[in-house]
C-alpha cells in the first residue's frame, strides 16, 4: 500500500488523476467516513476540494502533530497547494513536490517562509529522529530568531542537554532505559541488554536511544556496554525523571526518584508506551518503551 491518497470529489477526479500519477499515490472518491478511514490507513493525505471541508472533516480526527497524517488541500483549479496538517510533517514536502507539476505551494510554517530549516527538517535530511519532540518548539523559535546552532558529535560522547535542545538520533522504534549497581562491568550490562531484546524480538538496530539517569555519569560500563551496542546514551535529568511514571516498585526512592529504567525508556519514547517493565538481571535494570 502506498503512503499518499488523494481523495477528490466526482467532478474534480480527472484533475485528482493527475496528482495521484504524479506522487504514485493511491486514489479515493470522496464520500462519508473516507478521511476516517484515511488517517488510518496513510501517512498522507492529499485533497482535491474546498479548504473548508477538508478542515471540517479532518479536525475532529486530530491527536498529534507527529502521528497524525500530513494533510494537503489542492484547489480544484490546479492552482494551488496548501498544507493545513503536518507541515512540518510531510505536507510541505509533498506541497513542494506538486510545484513539479505546475501547483503552486502556499508554504505558512514559520521557518519555511523565512526561508530556514526547521529541527524537523533538519533530522529529516540528515536521516535522524527527533527525541525529545517537546523541545522543538523553542528551537524552531531559535532558529527564526538565529539563536539556534547545529552540532555533530560523533561518540563516545557524553551530552548534557536543557529543555531547549532537540535531540537527534537514528531511526528506531524503541528507547531502552537502563540502570545498574555501581561498577558493574560492560559485559554484563550488555549481555543482559541483549537478553531482553531478543526476548521481545527487538533488533539492536531498532533502538533509537538509550537513557539512564544522569547520577549514572560516572559509570563506564555503562557507556561502554551502549557504545559495544551500536547506540546513543543520554543521561536524564532528574525532573525529567521524575515526569515520567514507574510502574514497577523501584529502590530508587532511596536516590529522589520514582525510578530509573521505566521513567528513563519512557521519557525519550514516540508514543509513551512501555513494552517490557522494568527487568532485573544481575546487577543490572532494564525497560523498554515505544
Amino acid at each position: 500500500m502506498n503512503s499518499t491518497v488523494v481523495i477528490a470529489l466526482d467532478r474534480f477526479f480527472p484533475e485528482a488523476e493527475k496528482i495521484a500519477f504524479s506522487l504514485d499515490a493511491d486514489i479515493c472518491r470522496y464520500e462519508p467516513g473516507i478521511f476516517e478511514d484515511a488517517f488510518a490507513r496513510y501517512r498522507n493525505i492529499v485533497a482535491v476540494m474546498s479548504a473548508g471541508i477538508v478542515v471540517r472533516k479532518v479536525a475532529p480526527l486530530l491527536s498529534d502533530k507527529w502521528r497524525d497524517p500530513a494533510v494537503v488541500v489542492v484547489s480544484p483549479d490546479l492552482k494551488f497547494a496548501i498544507p493545513i496538517i503536518g507541515g512540518h510533517h510531510g505536507a510541505n514536502e509533498i506541497a513542494s513536490r506538486l510545484g513539479e507539476i505546475g501547483i503552486q505551494p502556499v508554504i505558512s510554517t514559520a521557518t519555511e517562509t523565512q526561508g530556514l530549516v526547521s529541527v524537523e527538517g533538519i533530522a529529516k535530511e540528515s536521516g535522524r529522529q527527533v527525541i525529545n519532540r517537546e523541545s522543538t518548539r523553542a528551537v524552531n523559535a531559535g532558529i527564526l530568531d538565529g539563536k539556534t546552532r547545529v552540532y555533530t558529535v560523533e561518540g563516545p560522547a557524553v551530552i548534557l542537554a536543557g529543555a531547549g535542545v532537540s535531540l537527534l538520533s537514528r531511526p528506531g522504534t524503541y528507547s531502552v532505559g537502563l540502570g545498574c549497581r555501581q561498577g558493574t562491568p560492560a559485559g554484563e550490562i550488555e549481555a543482559a541488554v541483549r537478553e531482553a531484546l531478543n526476548e521481545n524480538s527487538i533488533p539492536t538496530d531498532d533502538v533509537m536511544v538509550y537513557a539512564t539517569t544522569e547520577k549514572k555519569l560516572g559509570e563506564p560500563g555503562l557507556i561502554r556496554a551502549v557504545e559495544c551496542l551500536d547506540g546513543c546514551l543520554i543521561f536524564l535529568a532528574d525532573e525529567t525523571i521524575r515526569a515520567e511514571r514507574s510502574e514497577t516498585p523501584s529502590a530508587a526512592g532511596r536516590i529522589g526518584l520514582p525510578g530509573v529504567a521505566e521513567p528513563a525508556a519512557l521519557a525519550v519514547s514516540r508514543r509513551k508506551e512501555l513494552v517490557m517493565k522494568k527487568k532485573v538481571s544481575g546487577r543490572v535494570t532494564i525497560a523498554i518503551a515505544r
